[in-house]
């Protein structure tokens, strides 16, 4: 048995479908404990693209159940939808392979009109969101006013607790000159659906107890990227939930000493989407190559990411927030081409040198990147499968990262499709 968790190491974006993909067809259970649909994942398996958002990667997999845990929040509209796509693609999904917990939160359309208001009208101090609602469904959380799967269960209770929501956010959007939003409308709506949702409910922290008992494979599928966590990352251009390891077992309903091991997933440059603290970005002609070369656009928005080099203290600061034990190195390929490629490997604040990433939001727009430059490879390395056929300069690379950031590289990826990868080494006793 081993329990796994699998996280992003930077702004999200890293490639966690593929790896979580590779994961699963070993894995009894796939936990997705965190985030909504907000978190894209593209997974490419045999030239079929599947696009997800908020079901598990292990869903496309014909021996693996899915769980979505507590932590995830939930947009019961968007979920039939995903569910739907996937049927049309001949993935067959039933309450045999998808569990959602009872306890999971409700995205429901008042939240993204919330949301969209707030983005609005923060002008250019926009936080970057997708304007999906997640930020407004987790404050209702917190504020214990939300809804949750299981109040599906009862029609009347379920409309009182939303006319209640309802008329606590009306308060803000009559503030902001915004028309009043009546429950009424959607009532008939939410309920018809979330109808269809209730079939593949079931208490979340049970089915994984059950299977720990039966010394089962679980893997744990995080969302976003350490620095977007609420309590760790570029504060306030976050998300609305913590995106460390820490949340596996708070997300989905389990205690830490369940967990074996930590995969954190490593982009071989970085990118971020909408707003915040970037310090190797780069925007001039390196930059522009970087996302061309990535495909960098965001799976939900479609948003240009913005690009640039592997920051080495932002990971190595990764790696020690969630204990990770190993690290799967993407999009390698990326960088072919480049004559010279550069390393973050410190920062200065104030003229003076610092080796982590300040929590204050004015000191870290300030920060300045100190690089460590390496002689690019020629030729291209898509596709390669084996760490003897990566040219010298591809290996010092991967050498240099490791040192860096603390932590051994484990599996590099050389392309989207599942068998490009390198395999280092196995430390996981299910695959």
């Amino acid at each position: 048995m081993s329990n796994v968790i699998v996280i992003g190491t930077q702004w999200g974006d890293e490639g966690k479908g593929k790896i979580v993909d590779w994961l699963s067809e070993k894995a009894d259970l796939v936990v997705r404990f965190q985030g909504g649909h907000n978190a894209g994942h593209t997974l490419v398996i045999d030239g079929n693209v599947f696009k997800l958002s908020l079901l598990p990667s292990g869903i496309v997999r014909d021996n693996t159940v899915a769980l979505i845990g507590n932590g995830v929040v939930i947009d019961p509209f968007h979920l039939i939808k995903e569910i739907k796509q996937l049927e049309e693609k001949n993935i067959k999904i039933s309450s045999e392979n998808l569990i959602i917990s009872d306890a999971a939160f409700l995205i429901l359309p008042i939240h993204q009109l919330v949301d969209e208001v707030r983005e609005k009208n923060n002008g250019s101090k926009k936080i970057g969101t997708t304007g999906r609602g997640i930020g407004p469904s987790y404050e209702d959380k917190v504020g214990r006013r939300g809804l949750r799967i299981c109040d599906f269960l009862n029609k009347e209770y379920f409309e009182s607790k939303l006319k209640k929501l309802y008329d606590f956010h009306n308060i803000w959007l009559t503030a902001m000159n915004e028309p009043k939003q009546n429950y009424n409308e959607v009532i008939k709506e939410i309920w018809s659906i979330g109808q269809k949702i209730i079939p593949f409910t079931k208490p979340s922290w049970e089915i994984i107890y059950n299977y720990k008992n039966r010394l089962s494979n679980i893997l744990f599928e995080g969302a976003q990227g350490t620095f977007l966590d609420i309590d760790h990352g570029t504060y306030p251009f976050v998300t609305s939930s913590n995106t460390v390891s820490s949340q596996a077992g708070i997300g989905s309903g389990v205690g830490p000493t369940s967990m074996d091991y930590t995969l954190g997933i490593t982009k071989a440059y970085t990118t971020r989407v909408g707003s915040g603290p970037f310090p190797s970005e780069d925007s001039g002609e390196n930059g522009i190559k970087l996302g061309e070369n990535g495909h960098e656009f965001g799976t939900v928005t479609g948003r240009k990411r913005r690009c640039g080099w592997f920051d080495a203290i932002l990971v190595k600061q990764a790696v020690a927030l969630s204990s990770i034990d190993g690290i799967a190195f993407t999009k390698l390929d990326v960088l072919d081409g480049f004559k010279e490629i550069k390393i973050c490997v410190g920062y200065t604040l104030d003229e003076k040198n610092i080796d982590y990433l300040p929590t204050s939001t004015l000191e870290q727009e300030k920060v300045k990147p100190v690089y460590e430059i390496m002689k690019g490879w020629e030729g291209s390395i898509a596709g390669v499968q084996s760490i003897d056929l990566l040219p010298n300069e591809a290996k010092d690379y991967i050498k240099k990262i490791e040192t860096l950031i603390n932590c051994k590289i484990i599996m590099i990826s050389t392309s989207p499709e599942r068998v490009d990868t390198i395999y280092l080494e196995n430390p996981f006793e299910f695959v």
